[in-house]
């Protein structure tokens, strides 16, 4: 207790009682006052420490939930940080540097016209096989060159979700009907979503458009047809790269199968010859790098992801040695690869965690989604999006997955919620769209796909399942 001039030497009871309290209060208050800042971290500390502590080691279903997540974390390295995600990272990062800010706002901004701007947004999934992940670096470079946000979240939908291979496969294996649906419901939605996010943020959007309109015409130093080669030649290499086992052999898919990677190989010979007569690549190392690619092929016949890592790495050394176009190209990839591909990999994690790989369990029991999901009540539609979205559904996977829920009970119409949501929308997918456009934006985005999946659901079970 601090004693003033005013208290007596030996405080009587009360005297206590009146100013005790006020004494104490300054004698905690310097301690209190740097807490009140500090609570944050200490309330983080305090939460990992008692998560450790308190860790149900031994009990069969969070350890099985641990290894699942380890499971789908590799199984994602493998099949697609090579395959899809650094083809991608390259893409982006050429968007970023050889696409003008001009032409993108042109087609894409703020200020273009929204017949052409979600027009070629919606269907822009026609064209790029891709998942939920593999998109997420080609929105984030169309957005930062100026796209407007309702266009940018038509194509961000609108990549992994009109894929024509699972549209075909849907169509095969579930059926026309819900073929069909999910490719209406996907086109219309990448547009209706977009649209509005644009009305929502129209005061944000307003701002970007009046920046736009006084920004100086970039300067042309290729033509267009060269720029549209050159980027059919990294899409090409990205597309056949990734393209999928048919499930019946023969036919036109069954024939680009086996001719997957010798389609590959000649988009990447194409990109060479680009490279060196257009954007000033030196020859020798371009020759190089092909070379060394040819020899892995030859090498490595049964294992074609090793010449394909092979071109990868000869490319980044090819872009990374140059101190013009090609080294901002690199420059450019290489960031996106740093802001993307640790969230990605939490984002993994967690989801296996949860939910297991396609056919494993994770944390929640696979029987309590397939009971939550049965018939075609608002709940099921609901749970069906809701799960669907938190899920991971790397590209075609999406179909095997929803046979198996259907033979144990789930209704047309979730099927058609979770086809909607899931292929579109992901945990690993929300973390890094979040550090594109800000954790507001994508809590609405995620909402009205969600939302949208879900009276999707509703009438296709209703009235046309």
């Amino acid at each position: 207790m601090k004693l003033t001039d005013e208290s007596p030497s030996r405080p009587s009871l009360a005297w206590t009682v009146t100013h005790a309290p006020a004494a104490l209060w300054q004698t905690l208050a310097p301690g209190l006052e740097r807490w009140r800042s500090e609570w944050k971290p200490l309330a983080a500390i305090l939460a990992v420490f008692l998560a450790i502590y308190y860790l149900p080691l031994g009990a069969a279903r969070f350890d099985a939930a641990i290894m699942e997540a380890l499971e789908l974390a590799k199984w994602y390295a493998r099949e697609h940080v090579v395959l899809c995600l650094l083809p991608a990272f390259f893409i982006a990062g050429a968007i970023a540097v050889f696409v003008s800010q001009a032409s993108v706002m042109k087609y894409l901004g703020a200020n273009a016209p929204k017949a052409l701007a979600y027009g070629v947004a919606s269907v822009s999934g026609t064209i790029l096989a891709v998942c939920s992940c593999t998109v997420l670096p080609l929105f984030a470079g169309i957005y930062r060159m100026g796209a407007g946000l309702g266009p940018a979240i038509a194509f961000l939908y609108s990549g992994p979700a009109i894929n024509v291979l699972a549209i075909i496969l849907t169509a095969s294996v579930l059926g026309p009907s819900l073929g069909i649906a999910r490719a209406v419901g996907a086109v219309l939605f990448a547009a209706l979503i977009g649209l509005a996010m644009h009305l929502i943020f129209r005061k944000e959007e307003a701002g970007r458009s009046a920046v736009q309109a006084v920004m100086p015409e970039a300067e042309v130093t290729r033509p267009l047809w060269q720029n549209a080669l050159y980027f059919a030649s990294l899409v090409g290499i990205l597309v056949f790269a990734n393209w999928a086992r048919p499930q019946q052999a023969g036919g036109a898919w069954g024939a680009l199968y086996s001719a997957k990677w010798a389609v590959t190989a000649l988009f990447g010979l194409g990109l060479g010859a680009m490279l060196i007569a257009w954007f000033g690549a030196s020859w020798w190392k371009t020759v190089a790098v092909g070379a060394a690619t040819a020899a892995a092929a030859l090498a490595f016949r049964h294992a074609p992801q090793v010449p394909f890592v092979v071109g990868l790495i000869g490319l980044t050394v090819l872009t990374s040695s140059d101190d013009d176009e090609l080294g901002e190209w690199f420059d450019q990839a290489w960031g996106f690869a740093k802001q993307i591909l640790p969230l990605l990999l939490i984002g993994v994690l967690v989801s296996g965690f949860l939910l297991g790989r396609p056919g494993q369990e994770g944390l929640i029991p696979s029987a309590w989604v397939s009971a939550a999901v049965g018939g075609n009540s608002p709940l099921a539609n609901f749970l069906a999006a809701f799960l669907g979205a938190f899920m991971y559904f790397a590209t075609l996977t999406e179909v095997p997955i929803l046979q198996g829920l259907l033979g144990s009970g789930m209704g047309q119409g979730p099927a058609l919620a979770l086809l909607l949501a899931g292929p579109a929308l992901s945990l690993p997918n929300m973390l890094v769209i979040r550090s594109v456009i800000g954790t507001k934006k994508t809590a609405v985005y995620v909402f009205l796909v969600v939302v949208a999946a879900t009276l999707s659901g509703l009438i296709y079970g209703t009235f046309f399942a």
